[in-house]
């Protein structure tokens, strides 16, 4: 009850974060890419922020139980337009359940997002690692649905309705059509779907994960993160995994495909993590977030590759997080994740950034 309390009550008078000037102090030397980085948020867990279709406003998901908040929830925040500006956002999503992977669409009055709020107002469980010998796991709660709300948080359309798990959904560039992550046909598989009608299509079909898909901005590809086990054991556990509801994300490469699913090509093969990919805004290249320097499976950072995984170049290089990154619309700025300037703590924060070619 708390926790809706203050969520409610943050709705209407909405977050407004420090005031922070740009600083080097936010970059690294050799973060050459970069100018200006600003950090929008301060404490908590603050990931995958979207651009709106005009560049005025994010939508993001936010936890800090230090605020009440125990579990994701989605927040619209109006993107600063000076220095001075301070960044300041609102909730949107019910309060209720867990959130996650929201988008705008083109008419910047409504939005998509996955939440379990169905299914029940509290959180939902946290897997014990200690059951799957300590690994990273992840969590497919199967009440996860797809819904669209107004900017005012009232939801307008339920879009996804079979049982189980239905959520990392983004926006072809017109907005019309709708990919997404779901279980439905037994295995993690992606859907692209028409908003109007309601129809849909299974665009993958091989044996693995396949999510977290975005559409180039000139519609013609997509890029998504997938796992492929190739040997009975790494099969037998992905699939043991899955029954469970849970899903390692430890062996993932990015993989590029026509926008309809045709000619899917693996354009990395660097082994370990690789993901939360996202096209450059010419459609020609491929920013993502990878581990693969580290055998300890850490930091994360973020690399760019061309369609045909050649010519990678490293792009950030913080110590901890680098990730989610997205390009604003006219392409001059770019937004993030990252665990910089934290003080020590786990704390992931938001951060902008001129993006220089």
């Amino acid at each position: 009850m708390r926790l809706i309390t203050l969520l409610t009550l943050s709705s209407l008078l909405g977050f407004t974060q420090p005031k922070a000037q740009s600083s080097d102090s936010l970059q690294y030397a050799a973060e050459k890419h970069f100018k200006n980085v600003r950090q929008l948020t301060f404490g908590g867990d603050n990931a995958e922020a979207y651009w709106s279709y005009d560049g005025k406003y994010i939508i993001f998901q936010r936890t800090n139980p230090k605020e009440g908040l125990n579990c994701d929830q989605i927040f619209i925040g109006k993107v600063p337009q000076s220095p001075d500006e301070p960044f300041t956002y609102r909730l949107v999503s019910t309060g209720k359940g867990r959130t996650t992977c929201a988008y705008f669409l083109p008419d910047g009055k409504h939005i998509i997002y996955a939440s379990t709020h169905e299914g029940s107002n509290d959180c939902p469980p946290v897997p014990d690692r200690n059951k799957y010998g300590n690994r990273y796991i992840w969590p497919l709660y199967n009440t996860y649905d797809i819904y669209m709300a107004d900017t005012s948080g009232k939801i307008v359309k339920k879009l996804t309705t079979a049982k189980g798990y239905d959520a990392e959904a983004t926006l072809s560039p017109d907005g019309k059509k709708m990919i997404y992550c779901s279980d439905k046909d037994g295995d993690l598989e992606l859907y692209v779907m028409d908003l109007k009608t309601g129809k849909e299509k299974r665009i993958t079909t091989a044996l693995g994960y396949d999510g977290g898909a975005w559409f180039s901005p000139d519609s013609k590809k997509i890029v998504w993160r997938a796992s492929r086990p190739k040997t009975p054991e790494a099969i037998k556990e992905y699939q043991d995994l899955l029954k469970d509801g849970m899903v390692a994300p430890t062996n993932m490469e990015v993989w590029v495909a026509n926008a309809d699913g045709s000619n899917a090509k693996q354009i990395t093969e660097l082994g370990q993590a690789n993901w939360a990919p996202n096209f450059t805004p010419d459609s020609k290249r491929i920013i993502f977030c990878s581990n693969h320097e580290y055998k300890r499976g850490f930091p994360f950072n973020m690399y760019m590759v061309d369609l045909e995984g050649k010519g990678m170049v490293k792009i950030s290089r913080d110590k901890g997080f680098d990730a989610f990154p997205m390009f604003s619309p006219d392409g001059k700025k770019i937004i993030f994740a990252s665990n910089r300037n934290n003080g020590g703590t786990r704390d992931t924060n938001l951060f902008i950034a001129d993006w220089v070619e």
